[in-house]
């Protein structure tokens, strides 16, 4: 297994100028605050997928990206592990800490949130990426699995982003984001996505609107974001196969609108649950062709999502 020393990272530090704001004059700082250059992200999950397509977009402004994720070793149906993300994340610009480790388990997210500010100085944004999905119907799904999603991706959300309190309060634009879907109370959705995984997703949102609501007064913003279609990963083209992936979108999509989210001023965007063509339509995009493979009306709608008005 490489170690830190294999990737050239060892001895490196990354720290943050603590007195370099006061030396930005006042209009630069807000041109300052369009780029993650210098800023640290502590992600859970993005050893592939969406989260390391988030990280890869960070990394191109230069931040620091620490991944904590169980993925030590290549699995032959899921390619990427911590280590190989690392290495992509500093080839794309970053400098990244891969740090092997389970969301489940508080003392591991409290070590890896430490050994994140050890190493970078702080941490300015915390990204819940690590989800469990499991559509079984209530009928015969198993409580282990209930209590699977559950942990990784309720209690995960809110370990994570808990611990990382104390760091972000010392951030000067201090976000949390979180992957997970608008809430909706249609019924018809719990039926498609089954109710258990949906209990477990809109968990995951009810922490992004809490947190949001608890955390305003020190200036932490909490998020989060969803894509309209479903996304071209390694886990979505072994569960649906190569003819539907055809429909779905790049990742890139997903990262291009978290990068959107997280360099706004975080006193002004907070409670939102954002869609990732949204984000990137007010920010400007009217082309999204980049993002897919076939026409628009064709894409293949993620679990909660309507076809947007155009």
């Amino acid at each position: 297994m490489p170690g830190l020393g294999d990737l050239g990272l060892e001895g490196m530090p990354y720290r943050r100028c603590p007195t370099l704001a006061s030396l930005i004059p006042y209009d630069d700082k807000d041109v300052a605050m369009g780029s993650l250059a210098g800023k640290t992200i502590i992600m859970s999950g993005g050893s592939r997928g969406i989260g390391l397509a988030i990280a890869l977009r960070a990394a191109r402004d230069g931040a620091n990206v620490a991944i904590m994720a169980k993925t030590a070793e290549p699995h032959p149906k899921l390619p990427g592990t911590i280590y190989t993300a690392a290495e992509e994340i500093e080839v794309a610009g970053g400098h990244a800490l891969p740090i092997l480790g389970d969301v489940r388990v508080d003392e591991v997210v409290a070590s890896a949130v430490a050994q994140t500010v050890e190493r970078f100085g702080g941490i300015d944004i915390v990204v819940n990426n690590a989800s469990a999905l499991n559509l079984a119907p209530s009928e015969s799904i198993s409580m282990k699995a209930y209590d699977l999603m559950q942990d990784i991706n309720a209690r995960g959300a809110f370990s994570l982003s808990t611990s990382a309190i104390g760091a972000l309060k010392e951030a000067e634009n201090p976000h949390i984001l979180t992957l997970s879907p608008p809430i909706t109370l249609e019924p018809k959705w719990f039926d498609q996505t089954t109710t258990a995984y949906t209990i477990s997703k809109f968990s995951m949102s009810l922490v992004a609107i809490g947190l949001a609501a608890e955390l305003r007064k020190y200036g932490i913003a909490s998020n989060s974001l969803w894509p309209r279609t479903t996304i071209d990963t390694a886990a979505i083209r072994n569960i649906l196969g190569a003819e539907l992936v055809a429909r779905c979108r790049s990742a890139e999509i997903m990262a291009d609108a978290a990068y959107e989210i997280l360099i706004k001023p975080s006193r002004e965007v907070t409670g939102n649950s954002f869609i990732d063509d949204e984000v990137l339509t007010e920010a400007g995009v009217t082309d999204f062709s980049k993002y897919r493979q076939c026409a628009e009306e064709d894409l293949e709608l993620d679990f909660w999502m309507e076809r947007a008005a155009r």
